[in-house]
C-alpha cells in the first residue's frame, strides 16, 4: 500500500493488479473487487506434468 497525494493506492503483485481509494479501507475494497473481476476474465491456466527428478 502507498499514498499518493489524496489516494491511497494498493496492488496485489501476484496477478499485477491495482486500485484506489480515498481510505485505506476504501483501496483494499476496491482492490479485493478488481481482483475478483480479473480472476473471473482471466483463463484457465494450463497444468503440465512436471517430471520427477531423482537424485542418485
Amino acid at each position: 500500500m502507498r499514498r499518493e497525494e489524496d489516494w491511497y493506492v494498493a496492488q496485489c503483485l501476484e496477478v499485477d493488479v491495482a486500485s484506489q481509494g480515498q481510505t485505506i479501507e476504501e483501496a483494499l475494497s476496491n482492490l479485493r473487487e478488481a481482483v475478483a473481476l480479473y480472476l473471473a476474465e482471466a483463463p484457465e491456466p494450463q497444468l503440465t506434468a512436471t517430471p520427477l527428478v531423482k537424485a542418485e
